[in-house]
């Protein structure tokens, strides 16, 4: 891709923005990565855990305003946002919320705008206690459009979440730790993204596939989750992931097999 750069580590994909002159703003070419790059992740069942990032200590800056601005670009941006179903800008960031495996965001420097969106469509975020955050689309006159509405719903109080957007104010990793909206604050974010993910690959990787789907459920669809709970035991029960899961308790030299669903 581009403006991604993939690199896979003993079945972890550490995924970074590679836009550091523009402090890995996201332009309309880099959108389109991340889908192409989220669909590339879906297929690959070697993988078990995705580190999100970006290059040279940042996360990133938020949409690229010159190809916002430029005119060239109006027709494409508004058939995207009139046609039916997600808009290129929702999907390059709600797809991460669909992948078969934990995502992770490992977070410094700027994290606003759209960066800030693509941070919440993960499953967990690792922030430097000094990282600059903002919902900040209502300063260019905009309105959160990439999956907002969804990714954070559940993360902080609504009122908190319209103070937040309507203000477009800057607040550090130490705050957004505070009121919910990071998991863990790391003066070395990526580095304890990678434990994690380590600890996260020492499951089974259909049980952590399961897990994800109905915990996603119980916020998203929660009349849903209680069968989920059912339906996903017996597929676990029925596979063969489950079975090594029990004989690994006793001896850690087994290996899972690739994710099976």
């Amino acid at each position: 891709m581009a403006h991604i750069e993939l690199e896979y580590q003993d079945g972890i994909a550490i995924v970074r923005l590679n836009r550091p002159e523009k402090r890995n703003a996201m332009s309309f070419s880099l959108l389109k990565d991340l889908v192409k790059t989220a669909e590339q992740l879906q297929k690959n069942r070697q993988v078990r855990a995705v580190i999100v990032t970006g290059e040279a200590q940042v996360f990133s800056a938020g949409i690229d305003l010159a190809d916002l601005n430029n005119s060239k670009n109006r027709a494409f941006a508004t058939w995207e946002l009139i046609k039916p179903g997600q808009s290129l800008f929702q999907k390059a960031f709600l797809i991460w919320q669909q992948l078969p495996v934990p995502v992770i965001a490992a977070i410094e420097g700027y994290c606003f705008g759209a960066g800030m969106q693509l941070a919440l469509a993960a499953d967990i975020r690792i922030a430097h206690p000094n990282t600059q955050m903002s919902i900040m689309e209502s300063r260019w006159g905009l309105v959160p459009d990439m999956g907002l509405s969804r990714s954070l719903s559940g993360l902080i109080p609504l009122d908190l979440a319209k103070e937040l957007t309507l203000t477009a104010r800057i607040f550090d990793g130490q705050y957004a730790k505070d009121i919910g909206l990071v998991t863990h604050l790391s003066e070395q974010p990526l580095q304890q993204a990678k434990q994690l993910a380590q600890e996260i690959c020492s499951r089974s990787p259909d049980a952590i596939y399961a897990a994800k789907r109905v915990l996603d459920a119980m916020q998203h669809a929660p009349h849903k989750a209680l069968r989920l709970e059912k339906i996903w035991q017996l597929k676990l029960l029925l596979g063969k992931n489950s079975r090594l899961a029990r004989q690994k308790d006793k001896n850690p030299q087994i290996e899972f097999l690739p994710r099976q669903f």
